[in-house]
């Protein structure tokens, strides 16, 4: 359960709500958020086209 209120945001919403947020802050966040989508979805893009490397994959390793 924890994992699926993880993925909708819901833990960041509430730790965003605690406090009032001013308009102008809230635009700035809006803003700075929109910026990291569309920069995440240029570089997965860019992978697809073979403009890029993909990431490499990590070496699954021993648990502790």
């Amino acid at each position: 359960m924890k994992k699926k209120l993880q993925r909708e945001g819901l833990f960041r919403e509430m730790k965003r709500r605690r406090a009032y947020e001013k308009p102008s802050e809230k635009r700035a966040r809006e803003k700075g958020e929109a910026i990291r989508r569309a920069r995440k979805a240029a570089r997965k893009m860019a992978q697809r086209e073979g403009l890029i490397a993909r990431p490499k994959k990590r070496a699954v390793g021993p648990r502790r």
